[in-house]
């Protein structure tokens, strides 16, 4: 997995030193907000959705956007995402079902290299709205899950984490690959832009198996987001 990001990284880096000769090209920086949603399925039922996890964070990243011809170009980039989740107390579990008075919280962390084909129309003088689509390939790079429960006056235990695990009772996997496609739309003046959309999961890196209840879960992982950010470097 490490091997394949590094690979992504390079590749990357190759394109944009590549493109040194486009006449329409920039590298910024963008901060802002992410939501990445984790969609927890019945298995068995793939319409039976049994809960969504909204995990509220931030997200940062470098990014090279290029024109090619007229308003046709790309953007692409790395960014790093941070997700937390507090359930508050509850009487049921992650997946829907009937649990012991506790609250869960999630921190979640990954790594993003993206790419996005994209259309910028010139709306005013160096004022552009555009429309743009394209796959996210995520790495996590980590993952913790904490359930207190009220009975136990509060003593937390660990779960879902990454690389999986398995006993008598359960068997859980949280994979750290994830791909998703996304669409958006994005408002650029001079060199300042923003830039939001929604990215849609197209594995499900989740799995969750019960032996007690036989219930067979499957989580897809999407993600919501919006971005300001400025072009340190750009040529019209």
């Amino acid at each position: 997995m490490k091997k394949s990001f590094v690979t992504l990284l390079v590749l990357f880096v190759a394109v944009s030193a590549m493109a040194v000769d486009l006449p329409k090209q920039g590298f910024g920086l963008q901060v802002g907000w992410a939501q990445p949603i984790l969609r927890i399925n019945d298995a068995t039922h793939k319409d039976t959705l049994n809960n969504v996890i909204k995990m509220n964070g931030l997200k940062v990243g470098v990014l090279y956007d290029a024109s090619y011809i007229a308003g046709f170009g790309s953007t692409m980039g790395i960014n790093y995402t941070l997700g937390i989740y507090n359930g508050g107390w509850k009487s049921t579990n992650a997946y829907g079902m009937p649990y012991p008075r506790s609250r869960t919280i999630i921190s979640y962390h990954q790594m993003e290299v993206f790419v996005d084909w994209q259309y910028k129309f010139e709306i005013a003088k160096e004022t552009y709205l555009t429309l743009y689509t394209g796959p996210t390939i995520q790495c996590g790079v980590g993952l913790s899950m904490r359930v207190d429960k009220q009975e136990d006056e509060g003593i937390p235990y660990e779960t879902m984490r990454y690389d999986g695990y398995t006993n008598d009772v359960h068997d859980q996997q949280f994979k750290r690959l994830n791909v998703t496609w996304g669409v958006g739309a994005a408002f650029q003046y001079k060199r300042y832009f923003l830039r939001g959309g929604y990215d849609f999961g197209l594995l499900n890196p989740h799995k969750y198996v019960d032996y007690e209840s036989g219930i067979h879960s499957r989580g897809r992982l999407d993600q919501w987001s919006i971005k300001i950010g400025m072009f340190l470097w750009y040529a019209n």
